[in-house]
């Protein structure tokens, strides 16, 4: 018979020229690229952050705990590769009918003459540091949180959306075609 173990753990080393902190569980990671910070008080886990590593102990010992665990690895080890090269996704501006033309005002990018409307469409950048440029038919957006990165490409790629019409005839639009 096999025992369970009373928790589980993993560990995630900390890179050199990254500093991570953690304050009543608001972990935030520091790096050449910027900062990520992200608050892990819903996870029921322990995080403990140590000058070299990072571990992080299940309360319990089912398939959920071990499942958590693992996602908090993941989403620490994203923070730390965000705070140290960041994040870049790549969107295209496709037209067939209207020339579509994209511009970024503020926090916000604006597509205009979508299928000839007169009315612009927009949609919010999300995050301070994420950052949005258009060069000729590419979108880059670039950024050290993934979260704030991947939901700007698709709050941008979700504003082209086209309804009652045949999707395989109508492919106007911005689409996602790079993440990295």
């Amino acid at each position: 018979m096999s025992t369970k173990p009373e928790y589980y753990t993993n560990e995630l080393p900390i890179p050199e020229g990254v500093t991570v902190k953690k304050e009543n569980n608001m972990i935030t990671t520091q790096g050449s690229n910027g900062s990520v910070q992200k608050d892990f008080t819903k996870m029921p886990a322990t995080i403990e952050v140590e000058s070299e590593k990072i571990t992080i102990k299940s309360y319990g010992n089912r398939k959920s705990d071990y499942a958590l665990v693992n996602t908090i690895h993941s989403l620490i080890s994203n923070m730390i590769k965000g705070s140290t090269s960041g994040f870049t996704y790549k969107l295209k501006i496709v037209f067939a009918h209207f020339p579509i033309s994209v511009k970024v005002k503020g926090q916000e990018v604006h597509i205009e003459n979508f299928f000839g409307e007169r009315s612009s469409r927009v949609s919010k950048i999300i995050g301070k540091e994420t950052k949005v440029v258009v060069q000729g038919d590419d979108i880059l957006i670039t950024g050290p949180n993934i979260e704030n990165v991947s939901q700007t490409a698709a709050n941008i790629e979700s504003s082209t959306k086209i309804k009652n019409k045949d999707s395989r005839v109508f492919l106007d639009g911005v689409y996602i075609y790079s993440k990295g």
